[in-house]
């Protein structure tokens, strides 16, 4: 079963400072890892003086990438990564751009820096709760269509689409939760009339 976790719903950027370096940190929401490089190469772009623009981004419960940008292996991108990941967030980048100040930090101090950052950052958003759901398709014919809708736009069950076909395919996204009363409910609703397909695993935001 899918697990819940945390994310953010829009970008926020804090700065800290360790011996006279700034380290500038950017957290972003993606859904995909081409969401991800655009928010990189964005921050890049406007970033493009600074001594490293390292990042780390989640995106589900499987992919998890990092990059040091030239700072020592595992002192930049990998703390950074860790920190997500400890802090159980996922769907989420992170871009830490860093001026060098004079002072070498040495690879602890880089450690500290770069995860200390996105700590920082994280500290200051309002986190948003993910919890695992399923995608259920609800048939019925048009006849019962228009009452098994307001029913569900009433209900605590999120409807995602309509399709108008032969007989008409509702998309629900129903919290796991509440996956084994759904099926009552339908029945209820539709007098044992509807059609009830599972489909795939999803997470919807908690209210």
């Amino acid at each position: 079963m899918a697990a819940p976790y945390l994310t953010i719903d829009d970008v926020i950027e804090h700065e800290t400072e360790a011996r006279r370096s700034r380290f500038i940190c950017a957290l972003a929401p993606v859904a995909s890892e081409p969401q991800a490089r655009a928010f990189i190469a964005e921050r890049r772009a406007l970033y493009g003086d600074a001594s490293h623009n390292c990042t780390a981004y989640v995106i589900g419960s499987g992919i998890q990438r990092s990059d040091d940008d030239g700072e020592p292996g595992g002192t930049a991108g990998t703390p950074m990564l860790d920190v997500l990941t400890r802090r159980g967030f996922a769907d989420v980048v992170a871009v830490v751009t860093r001026y060098f100040g004079g002072v070498l930090l040495g690879a602890g101090g880089l450690v500290r820096a770069y995860g200390g950052a996105v700590a920082e950052t994280l500290d200051r958003v309002e986190p948003v709760r993910m919890t695992p759901a399923r995608l259920v398709t609800v048939t019925v014919d048009h006849a019962l269509a228009g009452r098994l809708e307001s029913d569900l736009r009433a209900s605590p069950y999120a409807l995602r689409g309509v399709d108008y076909g032969a007989e008409v395919a509702f998309e629900v996204a129903v919290a796991q939760e509440r996956l084994g009363a759904f099926g009552g409910w339908v029945a209820t609703a539709t007098s044992g009339r509807a059609g009830v397909r599972s489909g795939e695993e999803i997470h919807v935001r908690e209210p």
